[in-house]
């Protein structure tokens, strides 16, 4: 697979707001895991507090301590990380928290992935003047992460390709659709290529634009019309046989 080997896992701890009848504030602290690796050997766990969504005050397992970004954060950093009790807390929540966690993220969500279903279909039909428009679409694949790419004769098309955001389904399923403007070429083969956690490689879907309607109707009607003839021939030998024997 080509995606990148990314997973993050969010988790708010407590969310509290107070309100004044003069005026409003929103106080609230953020906990999160972070990682990028299978192993979860590089876990880092950050507990953020904020006020009216500035961030004033942190922990940051990769430092080891509180940090401050304003005058009431640093106070409270200072006075937070003179207490040892407070500190082996949250230096081991990386190990308590976000790995347990993480573990069960990945077994139960992560893992489970489902792939799409692929559809190519003619959005406008073109000539050897005009372009045509393919889409590629991709429905009710899960997790979100998914790359289309439109290949013309197995080399990745760069130009002339429009691309929609991946749009949930609102059932934790996710749909995208590309399309690729082009020129039509005798013998050329055009595909949509998809790559998703939930196949194996990357897959490769090719266009087979249908034939013109003159070339399925026209053999349909000739066929047609020599059946028609031959009964015709037939009938008209049968009753000049009659005719004869009479």
């Amino acid at each position: 697979m080509s995606l990148p080997n990314l997973w993050s896992f969010h988790h708010i701890l407590m969310l509290s707001a107070f309100t004044s009848t003069a005026n409003g504030y929103y106080n609230y602290q953020w906990t999160q895991c972070i990682y990028s690796s299978s192993d979860f050997s590089d876990m880092v766990f950050l507990d953020g507090y904020y006020f009216n969504k500035y961030l004033y005050l942190q922990f940051n397992s990769t430092v080891g301590k509180f940090v401050g970004f304003t005058e009431f954060g640093v106070r409270y950093a200072e006075i937070w990380n003179k207490n040892p009790a407070i500190l082996q807390h949250y230096r081991a929540e990386v190990d308590r928290f976000c790995k347990p966690n993480a573990v069960l993220y990945k077994k139960d969500i992560h893992d489970k992935a489902v792939a799409p279903v692929v559809k190519l279909s003619l959005v406008k039909q073109g000539d050897s003047r005009h372009p045509s428009l393919l889409m590629c679409s991709a429905y009710d694949f899960y997790p979100e992460k998914i790359k289309v790419s439109w290949l013309r004769d197995g080399v990745v098309v760069t130009s002339d390709v429009t691309s929609t955001e991946k749009m949930p389904n609102g059932d934790w399923y996710y749909q995208i659709h590309t399309e690729l403007e082009y020129i039509p070429k005798a013998g050329e083969k055009i595909s949509c290529m998809v790559e998703h956690a939930g196949f194996e490689k990357p897959m490769i879907y090719d266009w087979n634009p249908p034939l013109p309607e003159f070339e399925w109707n026209t053999p349909l009607l000739f066929t047609a019309g020599v059946a028609a003839l031959m009964l015709g021939i037939i009938i008209a030998a049968a009753g000049f046989i009659y005719y004869k024997s009479k």
